[in-house]
């Protein structure tokens, strides 16, 4: 599609381990199958049971040892690894976390990433792991352009945008001569412009912080029980950026794009994968050789 960089930041690091290894690779050995010009930015997400991490809780516990396993997996590949630090409700008295500091110590090789939210655990990671590039997240919900403006003056490695502004021409046109520190959340599944969102993220980082959902966030939009979250939901959401949107988008600079995905299905992460990343005509073969893959692969079959 286009020769300049095109970097994509992929879900759930952890939880899709296996999918991103078969990509990466196949990537690797067959590039003329994929859009000429894109790359992989990162992939983020968490190691369960990690209290800093928001959006949405993940719970359970890694040992030290996979996590060194998986964190130089991903460094063999040339991919950093982004930590979702975005619990709105972290404070002082959470700095100290044996588990959360281990996993930064671990991670620490001058590449790998951080999305921010809560100013204080901001604070302590610039101070304490300086060489990690702070990103700030999409959980702030920073809708208005001078908000945003001064958020981009703070210095941060990128800015997600919020996911409502995605087609706002306004805030996009004007946000061009900083349109490479932009990132944009491509294909939420969550329904537009919902007033309860910063409330559920608070709820998600309450319920990290207990190690403890205690009950179904009351969301007015919930998908009914029967409806299994799919990218087919995600199309038709008015934030979705179609494929074919895309080549606008990055000749107007914006080159950073996010997909949807931590905690959701890994078919709906695959047909995502499969619809950005690959050519029409070649889906077919980079979906066989996906299976293929994984079938090689126990600890990945779903």
């Amino acid at each position: 599609m286009t020769t300049q960089p095109v970097y994509w930041h992929l879900p759930g690091f952890y939880l899709h381990f296996y999918l991103f290894q078969v990509l990466l690779h196949l990537m690797k050995e067959y590039p003329e199958r994929f859009e000429d010009g894109y790359r992989i930015g990162s992939v983020y997400g968490t190691f369960p049971g990690a209290i800093w991490n928001g959006g949405r809780a993940v719970f359970g516990i890694t040992a030290k040892g996979d996590m060194e396993k998986i964190l130089k997996t991903y460094e063999k590949l040339d991919v950093p690894v982004r930590f979702t630090w975005t619990n709105p409700l972290i404070e002082e008295q959470h700095l100290p976390d044996t588990y959360c500091n281990l996993i930064m110590q671990l991670a620490d090789n001058g590449r790998n990433q951080v999305l921010v939210n809560a100013p204080a655990l901001e604070a302590y990671i610039r101070e304490r792991y300086p060489r990690f590039p702070l990103i700030s997240s999409t959980t702030k919900r920073i809708t208005d352009l001078e908000g945003l403006k001064k958020e981009l003056d703070k210095g941060y490695y990128l800015v997600v945008l919020d996911y409502d502004k995605n087609h706002d021409e306004e805030m996009l046109t004007a946000l061009e001569p900083e349109a490479g520190r932009v990132e944009i959340l491509v294909d939420e599944i969550c329904f537009p412009r919902c007033p309860k969102r910063t409330e559920h993220y608070r709820d998600e980082g309450r319920a990290q912080l207990s190690f403890d959902r205690g009950g179904v966030f009351p969301c007015p939009n919930r998908l009914g029980s029967a409806v299994k979250p799919s990218f087919a939901e995600c199309k038709k959401r008015p934030a979705f950026l179609s494929k074919e949107e895309l080549p606008s988008y990055i000749a107007r600079g914006f080159v950073n794009f996010k997909l949807v995905g931590r905690g959701l299905p890994q078919e709906l992460v695959r047909e995502s994968l499969l619809y950005y990343l690959v050519k029409e005509d070649q889906r077919d073969f980079i979906s066989e050789k996906i299976d293929r893959e994984l079938s090689k692969l126990p600890a990945a079959r779903r």
